[in-house]
């Protein structure tokens, strides 16, 4: 077997949108109870597979009595039109302290809510809160976020063991979650997925090449191969599907 010192490269990053949260504005105000501040799944997107998952939502309200019921809903489509709706699934209980994060936690099922793949991308987070004396404020929209369906991604490189510079062929299938279903289906033309690379010894990742899968979700290329390593692939993020990679694939180069 052929050794070769490896260089080593920088791992890539990849960047996950965060929770927007607009300045609050007065849709019903009575009093001084306000909701400052509602922070969905510590600020990263919501990825949702094939089964059921419960996403946190911190909703943070002030009043000088005190608190005595915070809630919110999420939703999706405009506040007016909404097409899905999903409550909390749990209360915080009544407090004296003028300020308090109240946790809620909701429930998403694949097929109920969301019920359909075009019901992924931005939902929205209706709040309020009621002050132990009574005044209450209610916004339409406290807060956005990103619901993203989960992908699934596979790796198999040929020939094994591998000449030292001869061409390795990289196959891999994309899939993201089909919510009515209940299944994960092919991600469809187009999409863009990097080949990445880590030689034998080193635990950093290096992008050789970016590939675009065909119609049924798969993705295919080439490169020469001249240090023993492994190789996968990574799926970029995008508005409605959530970023991943696959398992690695390691190739004994002879």
């Amino acid at each position: 077997m052929r050794i070769y010192s490896a260089v080593a490269a920088a791992c890539g990053v990849v960047a996950l949108s965060a929770l927007a949260v607009p300045a609050a504005h007065a849709d019903e105000q009575y009093g001084d109870t306000y909701v400052t501040g509602v922070v969905v799944n510590n600020g990263d997107p919501v990825v949702v597979g094939t089964d059921a998952r419960t996403v946190s939502v911190a909703v943070t309200a002030t009043d000088p009595t005190g608190l005595s019921e915070i809630n919110a809903t999420l939703y999706h489509g405009a506040y007016a039109a909404q097409d899905s709706t999903v409550p909390a699934a749990t209360d915080c209980a009544p407090t004296a302290d003028a300020t308090t994060t109240c946790t809620l936690t909701f429930d998403l099922t694949p097929g109920t809510a969301p019920a359909a793949d075009a019901l992924a991308g931005t939902w929205s987070v209706s709040a309020y809160a009621i002050g132990a004396d009574g005044d209450a404020q209610f916004l339409e929209n406290a807060a956005t976020f990103a619901l993203k369906r989960d992908s699934l991604l596979t790796v198999d490189a040929t020939p094994e063991p591998v000449k030292w510079g001869k061409l390795l062929a990289v196959k891999g299938d994309v899939r993201n979650a089909d919510w009515a279903t209940g299944a994960f289906a092919a991600a469809g033309a187009g999409q863009s997925v990097e080949l990445q690379f880590r030689p034998a010894g080193c635990s950093t990742w290096s992008t050789l090449k970016t590939a675009s899968t065909a119609a049924d979700g798969t993705v295919s290329t080439t490169v020469r191969a001249y240090l023993d390593g492994d190789y996968r692939w990574s799926y970029a993020s995008t508005a409605t599907t959530a970023a991943a990679v696959s398992p690695s694939d390691y190739v004994d180069v002879r």
